[in-house]
């Protein structure tokens, strides 16, 4: 629990983690979620800072993944992907279309934040967060610790009349 807290945390003060380099982790979530929803302007400015070879490497992971999307669908997978009777490849369920540009980016970052925080990132180095005490977050263990100091231990017994008091050991009756 600690370490995924980490990353959570990580998560939380990085959020350049999400950038679209992040596209080919899951490029069909990519492209369902966010490209469905950029403008013209801004695939093209995506396109630029990703320059030729970036763009032709999410080009081919793209079609590579819906290739292996039909071949071997994955129960598990957010997106489902099946052919038509005339082998058509069908459109995609309502509830896994997002509403608007904003659903589609919390969408996005939903998933590819439990992908990191499961440690599924094959590209990052997790030991530099793993081992990192400076993302623990601290305020929240006080906040516990001062709870537990501050409450007095209590048992009930089977009759719900007797209560034993933590400090003193005495009884009530």
């Amino acid at each position: 629990i600690r370490i995924k807290n980490r990353r959570k945390r990580y998560l939380d003060t990085h959020p350049e983690y999400f950038n679209p380099s992040l596209e080919l982790a899951d490029p069909l979530l990519y492209d369902r979620l966010i490209r469905r929803f950029q403008s013209p302007s801004e695939r093209e400015a995506e396109g630029r800072a990703k320059g030729y070879s970036g763009i032709l490497e999410a080009d081919i992971m793209r079609s590579e993944a819906k290739l292996e999307a039909l071949a071997h669908p994955n129960p598990n997978s957010t997106l489902t992907y099946r052919r038509g009777p005339n082998g058509e490849i069908m459109a995609e369920e309502k509830d896994e279309v997002p509403l608007s540009k904003e659903q589609g980016v919390e969408w996005w970052q939903y998933e590819m934040g439990m992908r990191f925080i499961r440690g599924d990132d094959t590209d990052f180095d997790y030991k530099e967060v793993d081992e990192n005490e400076d993302l623990d977050d601290l305020e929240e263990q006080e906040r516990q610790e001062a709870y537990f100091e501050d409450e007095e231990p209590t048992w009930a017994f089977d009759d719900g009349e007797r209560e034993l008091t933590g400090e003193t050991g005495i009884q009530d009756f």
